[in-house]
């Protein structure tokens, strides 16, 4: 197996990782990431193949686990309910749980809810140059997930701050700092939503907390901690891919002068798709073996790590024609930006449903609009979104 040498934390990678997927994938798409020390998989059929393959978890096998450090241990108590680190038959009763509140014709209640916040926003953006990050791509899900859950939207910046706080951990180079701040974050976060759950259950309403408090399957119900890390990752894991896919995506469809029948009733749902294929927010995600898995030319062993490169995934020449070029209106063929499988992303329908009108309603608004500055991304990886986009709403 050829090893690739290629730090995460270095800036031009950082901010064009793209050049080396495609040196890897004209190569060999499964290589020893020599930084991460672990198998990374970067072509599409074999990382749609993971995603789905039972044999692989999030769950860290139980030969594995050490004991949580004390300055990390409400941050723990969260993820140990968190579905994205459950693997059956937790994750199994747990999704089925969720999932009866959190329907689709749930999610597509909110329309009116998203189309109110983008026009209030926008209804704002007064000036001829704005920075769209923090005045729209930022506002629109952390308020819709305010909604979702039914916490007072005025909390909107404190759920911003213990979201980033605890996203953080996630990134390469994270340290004792970015730690500390994470485990403030989810003891802070608990604590609120602990309350809130206890007002929603002598005061229920037509929100997400209430529809969880009740939900029920085969006589279970979700279990307070449980009831908890489902809203902390709904916010956490919802906010943030939608912030960065929406900044990437008006980046992506201003520089390539993208025709406005893209964002048309008819072909928006497919701009959406291509804008996650081509500029995904995540790019790495990784899985751990539960048994020896063939990868072709070299076995990944029993216990060890794998890296699923989801952003090179949608790069693969094998899967995608020209993928290096953006185009909406090309063939249909399954990304990997909302993972798969078990652990396909649970609010994948309210991402898409939120990009559909935040894209229509901010292009419909200010029709003209161009890039101000070259935009330039966070220097953090495996997220990949945009510290700023700056525009100039009127040319």
């Amino acid at each position: 197996m050829k090893t690739l040498r290629q730090s995460p934390l270095d800036p031009g990678f950082v901010q064009d990782p793209y050049a080396l997927y495609a040196r890897v994938l004209r190569d060999d798409p499964v290589q020893f990431w020599h930084d991460y020390d672990m198998v990374a998989v970067f072509g599409a059929a074999r990382v749609q193949s993971l995603l789905k393959d039972r044999r692989l978890g999030r769950a860290v096998p139980a030969d594995q686990c050490r004991p949580v450090p004390a300055h990390l241990a409400a941050f723990d108590a969260l993820e140990r309910h968190s579905l994205l680190e459950m693997e059956p038959p937790g994750h199994t009763r747990l999704r089925a749980l969720v999932l009866r509140a959190f329907t689709s014709r749930r999610v597509q209640s909110l329309r009116p809810d998203i189309e109110a916040v983008c026009d209030d926003l926008l209804a704002r953006m007064q000036h001829d140059t704005t920075d769209l990050i923090p005045t729209y791509c930022r506002e629109v899900p952390v308020r819709i997930i305010a909604r979702l859950l039914g916490v007072p939207e005025d909390m909107a910046p404190e759920l911003l701050r213990w979201s980033n706080a605890m996203v953080a951990m996630y990134q390469a180079g994270r340290n004792r700092t970015i730690e500390e701040a994470a485990n403030r974050a989810a003891t802070e976060f608990a604590d609120y939503l602990g309350g809130y759950i206890d007002v929603r259950r002598s005061d229920p309403r037509d929100d997400l907390i209430t529809h969880i408090i009740s939900a029920e399957s085969e006589g279970e119900r979700l279990s307070r901690d449980e009831m908890i890390g489902t809203c902390v990752l709904l916010l956490n894991a919802g906010h943030e891919a939608t912030v960065h896919t929406l900044g990437n995506g008006v980046k992506t469809l201003l520089e390539a002068g993208t025709s406005p029948i893209a964002l048309s009733d008819a072909w928006i749902a497919a701009t959406v798709e291509e804008i996650l294929r081509y500029d995904p927010p995540l790019h790495l995600f990784t899985r751990y073996a539960y048994d020896d898995i063939d990868l072709g030319d070299t076995v990944l062993p029993k216990g060890a790590q794998v890296a699923l490169m989801l952003g090179a995934a949608g790069r693969d020449p094998a899967a995608f024609e020209a993928p290096d070029r953006f185009d909406p209106f090309r063939a249909r063929h399954p990304h990997a930006a909302f993972g798969a499988g078990l652990h396909f992303c649970l609010g994948a329908p309210l991402a898409r449903l939120e990009m559909q009108i935040a894209l229509q309603k901010l292009f419909a608004r200010f029709p003209d609009m161009q890039l101000a500055e070259t935009p330039r991304y966070n220097d953090i990886y495996h997220f990949h979104g945009l510290t700023q986009l700056k525009i100039a709403l009127t040319p």
